[in-house]
């Protein structure tokens, strides 16, 4: 078995997968394995992906229905022992798997299911806005997702326990896998940055917050007033988030 599967869901990602690949390219080795799930790309996106088939352990290229259906592909096919997901306009930091692979020396819990890390929240032209990624705590995690879900690692025993990713999710379906187990998922944290992750998207934006506020409501009880403080206090930490970076080309 491989000790990393590294997964990458493409769709029309010319601009950005190639400089993806290679910030993956000089750490893979015997250990890392490098799946790209492609949803039908009518640009060139293939056209990368079979010039890299010298990296590529795995890759496919059909419709599917999403970003989850295809980390879920992903999944299914690959080998490693831990897993974790890349958007193709996200890149790891050089060393990033010399420190994954240090720290899982370390670690003394077998039972660790979930590592998370820091990574770096960049703007459209390379500049960065800040670091994001705490320490995975119950009590914050069941308010809001502050741990950053890119390039984190999960264990395969992870999924074959709680199953993969809900396909009627298309932004946070990340926040509701590992909210289904509550304070019992076990968790370590890495204090590294390990990766730059492209700042807007659908996973900054109203719809974003809608869908999580859904998710929380469905993994956890509280009542009325508290659900509708935890949402409007969303509302307004983002809108000050935009405010502050000068975000605003993203969707609402």
């Amino acid at each position: 078995m491989k000790k990393f599967s590294i997964i990458i869901a493409t769709y029309n990602a010319s601009a950005t997968l190639q400089k993806c690949i290679d910030s993956i390219r000089p750490q893979k080795d015997e250990n890392v394995e490098l799946l790209v799930i492609d949803g039908g790309s009518t640009d060139s996106t293939m056209e990368i992906i079979e010039s890299n088939k010298d990296l590529i352990n795995y890759y496919i290229h059909e419709k599917d229905r999403g970003i989850y259906d295809a980390w879920n592909k992903g999944i299914k096919a690959s080998q490693g022992e831990w897993i974790l997901f890349l958007g193709a306009d996200d890149t790891l930091c050089p060393d990033a798997i010399q420190k994954y692979t240090k720290f899982l020396s370390t670690l003394k819990d077998p039972s660790i299911e979930y590592i998370s890390a820091r990574v770096n929240y960049m703007d459209s032209s390379g500049k960065k806005i800040k670091v994001i990624g705490e320490t995975w705590s119950w009590p914050l995690f069941s308010k809001e997702m502050k741990i950053a879900h890119v390039a984190s690692l999960h264990s395969r025993k992870l999924f074959q326990e709680i199953g993969t990713f809900d396909l009627k999710y298309k932004i946070c379906g990340d926040y509701e896998l590992l909210l289904r187990k509550k304070e019992r998922l076990k968790t370590a944290y890495l204090n590294e940055i390990v990766a730059n992750m492209g700042a807007g998207g659908m996973s900054m934006s109203i719809k974003a917050i809608d869908e999580a506020c859904a998710i929380l409501n469905l993994h956890i009880n509280r009542n009325f007033l508290t659900r509708l403080y935890l949402r409007w206090n969303k509302y307004i930490h983002y809108f000050l988030f935009l405010l502050k970076t000068k975000i605003f080309l993203l969707r609402f």
